[in-house]
């Protein structure tokens, strides 16, 4: 009798009777307002990272300066009921198709995933509902590129609810019209939500429409929340990103006013993604499942997955209990304040600084790949434990939320978290966007403190953290605009404060660098630089960079980076220890190659070639007795910010060219292109000696604030033996 209600009600939306715009506002109300929250509106303690004093309707977060104090307040529901009938699941997919899904020949990713619903087993209680867009080809006969479509998949039948004219998947009122249509259609006793595509971590958000070119930031999918969650009497049982990099902190305080649960990846995801028919599986043998027991079975069958493909090392995927994720706020803020507050000292934010360098990173953070800037958030915690208090209370907290989680042997320290740090900061609108998400006050003051510093390039600067406690106070509030149906839409802010940054970059030459021993070439041949006190104190990490010469002799091509070099920290010792050994393809080319991460295992470096005229990025690992395995291409960071997600095995038929930096002796630069390569069989890289010749090497030294000192290069010459010997 059930299955005959679907199919008549699947049949009554086919005729129209329920269209693709958003239901009616026909729900309960949320609370508006909380005890506190516009007491001394007028004298700006609703300021900070809010717009003034309008009533928070969402989230709400305020800290008081005097006592460090935060109070959190979420939206809530004035009835609270089950939706569904007892057993009965709805996952709402957001399928945004974008270039996963359009690619000619190694495309398809989402139709592939519709293929895993459908062959689920069967069972009447168990349904996916899915909205498409956002790519400019479907990979199969049911979807058009130019439509939005909305379909159900239930007893492995794929069923077209409605369509309308396409509108970007990148905008609040899309995703907010599917589920709030969704969820007054398709109740259940529990509901999970879904964003499919490529993300880009905390700043840049999920969703990327390819005919927009515009996504959904986080602020974004807080207001499309919003606007659903009233019409509910029950909360979504849980809110995963099938993409990449959206296992965040910030994300997790986002999901919390909304969902019990969150699924989400701190690295990137495999172009595979979740498996739906694990899943699909999972829930029809155990319909009663909460969201936590459904997360393990999202984590395994991921892992599973992403091994089966041959990237099961870099694999990451965590369960959220978001009912914790308020005390692990709180805690976070006790902790910043610390972090800030301990800052004061030189030698302590110093000493945090070169610690944060090195802490896991995800989605690449390189000069081949781009940067994200998300860290691990629990090795945040660890790396600043020695000068701040609140640590231990807040790595216990985020424990308490991580109920669950896989990883493979690139992240063994994962803590399940991701959080947004400036490894390097790429635009002023970034920081704008860290304004808006950023779960403390001190902690923005603790990236403010450190981005002017960069700016200030070694003049003298007194910072002073009242901008974001006006009042005395500051706010996180979601002061959304509300249209006629009652949605509401986040109004992004000029940023204007953020405009110091101006055009503010790297200057290879910082002035935080300063030496007791300039760096030269000492009688024995060693390449050499000793640190003064301030010189140390202000650097975070020193590798090297190797050069070889054009063939015209007008130049010098740039064929990476390597940590081949002698550190004595204690001392602030710097010399050459290269061996002369460098990556190259079979026929003897050199690769450029960048450091990704280290473990104490092996390395992992990115090299920009051109694949098949395509660039990207071949990622190699080497063992420490110098064996290399190819794990594939990647596309790396996009201009739009947003992570590569397919990991391209590389074999028999494909063209590979080498890309390097080059530059000319008055610092102009350009690519040089290698020669065509072939491959044939299994790609392998050598770890060979370089060619007899002549070669460059230079320090880079990154300094605490994100600057780099590049030392001049000087000449080192390869013998026909493998010897290096530096000078002339």
């Amino acid at each position: 009798m059930r299955r005959l209600m679907i199919w008549l009600m699947i049949a009554a939306l086919l005729l129209g009777t329920v269209g693709l715009t958003g239901c009616s506002d026909d729900g309960q109300d949320v609370s508006e307002s909380v005890p506190g929250e516009n007491d001394g509106a007028d004298d700006g303690t609703n300021a900070g990272n809010s717009k003034g004093s309008k009533e928070s309707k969402g989230l709400f977060m305020q800290v008081d300066k005097a006592t460090g104090r935060m109070l959190i307040r979420r939206p809530e529901q004035e009835t609270s009921a089950t939706m569904g009938e007892k057993g009965s699941w709805t996952i709402f997919v957001y399928l945004c198709g974008t270039d996963l899904e359009s690619p000619m020949f190694k495309g398809g990713s989402a139709t592939d995933d519709i293929k895993e619903m459908k062959a689920a087993a069967a069972d009447d209680r168990i349904r996916f509902v899915i909205q498409t867009g956002g790519t400019t080809f479907w990979h199969n006969g049911d979807m058009d590129e130019d439509m939005n479509q909305r379909f159900v998949i239930e007893g492995g039948k794929l069923i077209k609810v409605s369509e309308e004219e396409r509108v970007s998947m990148g905008k609040t009122s899309t995703l907010a019209e599917f589920l709030k249509w969704g969820v007054k259609n398709f109740a259940a006793e529990k509901m999970g939500v879904v964003l499919w595509d490529h993300g880009g971590g905390s700043i840049e958000g999920v969703c990327w429409d390819e005919y927009d070119e515009d996504c959904l930031t986080l602020r974004e999918i807080d207001a499309a929340l919003l606007s659903v969650y009233k019409t509910m009497t029950d909360k979504f049982e849980f809110i995963g990103m099938d993409a990449c990099l959206m296992g965040t902190a910030e994300m997790a305080n986002i999901a919390a006013s909304y969902a019990r649960y969150m699924y989400g990846s701190e690295e990137m995801e495999p172009g595979g993604g979740w498996d739906y028919t694990a899943i699909g599986n999972y829930l029809a043998r155990n319909p009663n499942a909460n969201g936590a027991e459904l997360g393990k079975t999202v984590s395994d069958s991921y892992l599973e997955s992403c091994k089966k493909q041959g990237d099961g090392e870099i694999a990451t995927m965590s369960v959220i209990d978001l009912s914790k994720v308020d005390k692990m706020v709180e805690r976070f803020n006790t902790f910043a304040k610390s972090m800030y507050d301990s800052a004061a000292n030189s030698v302590t934010f110093s000493a945090m600084s070169k610690k944060i360098k090195k802490i896991d990173n995800f989605g690449g953070n390189n000069k081949s790949e781009g940067y994200t800037n998300m860290v691990d958030y629990g090795g945040l915690l660890t790396a600043c434990a020695d000068y701040t208090t609140g640590s231990a209370e807040a790595r216990a907290a985020l424990r308490d939320c991580v109920i669950y989680s896989v990883h493979g042997s690139d992240h063994p320290n994962a803590s399940g978290l991701a959080i947004y740090y400036p490894l390097e900061v790429q635009t002023q609108a970034e920081l704008k966007t860290f304004e808006s998400i950023c779960l403390s006050p001190y902690y923005l003051s603790y990236v403010d403190k450190r981005t002017q510093g960069f700016v200030s390039a070694g003049e003298d600067y007194e910072y002073d953290d009242d901008t974001w406690f006006p009042g005395g106070f500051w706010s996180w509030l979601t002061d959304y605009d509300e249209d006629e149906e009652g949605d509401y839409e986040y109004e992004e802010d000029d940023g204007e404060y953020w405009s110091y940054l101006g055009d503010s970059g790297e200057t290879g030459q910082s002035p935080y660098i300063t030496f007791y021993e300039e760096p030269q070439v000492d009688e024995d041949g060693i390449y050499y630089f000793i640190l003064d006190d301030e010189g140390y104190e202000n650097t975070a990490d020193v590798i090297a960079y190797v050069y070889t010469l054009t063939e015209d002799g007008e130049g010098y091509i740039e064929i990476g980076e390597t940590y081949d070099l002698e550190a004595d920290w204690d001392e602030g010792y710097f010399a050459d220890a290269f061996d002369g050994y460098w990556l190259s393809l079979p026929d003897g080319q050199n690769l450029a190659t960048y450091i990704v991460d280290t473990t104490d295992d092996y390395i992992i470096y990115s090299s920009p070639i051109l694949l098949n005229d395509e660039e990207t990025n071949l990622r190699i690992r080497q063992t420490y007795d110098g064996a290399t395995t190819v794990e594939g291409a990647w596309d790396g960071i996009g201009n739009n910010g947003i992570s590569s997600r397919n990991i391209v095995k590389i074999g028999t038929g494909d063209t590979i060219v080498p890309m390097y930096y080059s530059y000319d002796w008055d610092d102009g630069e350009d690519v040089y292109y290698g020669e065509e390569y072939d491959v044939e069989g299994k790609l392998t890289v050598d770890y060979s000696p370089l060619f007899e010749g002549e070669y460059l090497y230079s320090f880079c030294i990154d300094d605490i604030y994100g600057d780099y000192y590049m030392t001049d290069p000087v000449a080192f010459y390869v013998d026909a033996d493998g010897e290096v010997m530096f000078g002339n």
